[in-house]
């Protein structure tokens, strides 16, 4: 199995298997809302570290301040204390699906903030109030999150 890193970081063992296997694919809309109740906005999995890399590479433009507090993004390595959930560090995280309708803003990513070889799953969330944009835990490990889905 080869050792693929996206932002610097090693892509789990076992999202690298199901990729080689052919088993890395979008569950269906009803089985990612089962998981993902508060997922309103259809997402598309990223199939290759290159779309991974590709995606996330927005991670690296929030560099105006409020945007990047609107979307809760930051950077760990500035902060005096760690950055945690409802805020996404983009240091320590990348996409692994992204919103399939441009300007949906809806993303699933890995969060390496918790373990380096089995990151836990955390999704955007938008509510009601257009104003409030946040993370949340989907799975506490990708084993867990792809477990979930059968893949």
């Amino acid at each position: 199995m080869e050792y693929v890193t996206v932002r610097g970081l090693a892509l789990p063992a076992q999202r690298t298997s199901l990729l080689d296997q052919g088993r890395w694919r979008h569950p269906g809309n009803a089985e990612l809302a089962r998981l993902i109740p508060w997922f309103e906005s259809p997402v598309d999995f990223l199939t290759t570290a290159g779309q991974m890399e590709w995606e996330s590479s927005s991670l690296d433009t929030f560099d105006d301040d409020r945007y990047a507090a609107f979307l809760h993004v930051a950077r760990g390595g500035g902060q005096e204390t760690p950055v945690e959930l409802p805020w996404l560090d983009v240091e320590k995280a990348f996409f692994i699906a992204v919103n399939r309708v441009p300007g949906d803003d809806v993303g699933l990513a890995l969060d390496y903030r918790t373990d380096a070889h089995d990151p836990r799953v955390v999704g955007s969330y938008v509510s009601m109030n257009p104003m409030l944009y946040e993370w949340r835990v989907v799975a506490s490990a990708f084993s867990a999150f792809a477990a979930a889905l059968d893949l």
